[in-house]
């Protein structure tokens, strides 16, 4: 669905200190993905790649078999992706449904509904509305656009343990139930162990690891995992 061949990049400034240096994988539908790194490591940099919102010195990007080009960027951050950030960023004066329905067409009643925002809570100002709560408006928006692959930066960064555990069970049942390719950033190995796939971002490099996480089953009975082209997971 999304493959990553060959990213470089760095810094117009620091052009010395490659940020990625060959990121090579490709994301499948119907999977979570957790990308862990220390800070500063360019795990939100390969976020912004992913999005859209800037484009690697070399490498390509590609959807669907197609690549990703420069001047076809709004129309890849329209039709295939959507971003859940860590602070939510929804507009403070509007009401839920008013927010959600900025994502795209769909009905924003009911995918508030369905991320546990019941009426009255619908019709509040969302600054009134709890961080978990927010998030969650957050989520609904991502999906009124109906894109396939879901990007998430550090999404329970702002998050009590349980919200974010509620969160993440949301991502997880986009994935499985829904057929969504969600990718998130983190730096928490507690979020990461719930991913059917934990990728390690570590001195630019893109790396597979074991995971032992609740992840789903494929018929075969074996967990389902992502493909890193070039590349072998951690410890193989």
């Amino acid at each position: 669905m999304l493959e990553l061949e060959n990213i470089e990049y760095y810094y117009p400034s620091q052009k010395d200190k490659m940020i990625l240096d060959g990121v090579s994988y490709c994301f499948e539908e119907g999977r979570m993905y957790a990308v862990l790194g220390a800070s500063g490591c360019g795990k939100t940099t390969l976020l912004s790649l992913m999005a859209g919102l800037d484009v690697p010195v070399a490498g390509r990007i590609l959807i669907d078999g197609k690549e990703l080009r420069k001047n076809a960027l709004n129309l890849h951050r329209k039709n295939d992706v959507s971003l859940i950030f860590q602070n939510y960023n929804l507009i403070d004066y509007l009401k839920p449904v008013e927010n959600v329905k900025l994502g795209g067409k769909a009905d924003a009643a009911r995918l508030l509904a369905q991320m546990g925002i019941d009426a009255a809570q619908r019709q509040r100002n969302v600054l009134q509305l709890s961080g978990g709560q927010q998030q969650r408006v957050a989520i609904a928006r991502a999906l009124a656009g109906r894109a396939p692959v879901l990007l998430a930066d550090e999404p329970t960064g702002n998050l009590d343990e349980d919200t974010a555990n509620e969160i993440i069970a949301i991502f997880r049942k986009l994935a499985h139930e829904q057929g969504k390719c969600v990718i998130v950033v983190t730096h928490s190995r507690e979020l990461a162990q719930q991913a059917d796939v934990i990728l390690q971002l570590r001195k630019g490099k893109l790396s597979e690891e074991a995971c032992e996480s609740a992840g789903t089953e494929d018929e075969t009975g074996e967990r389902k995992r992502g493909k890193t082209t070039g590349q072998e997971p951690d410890g193989k």
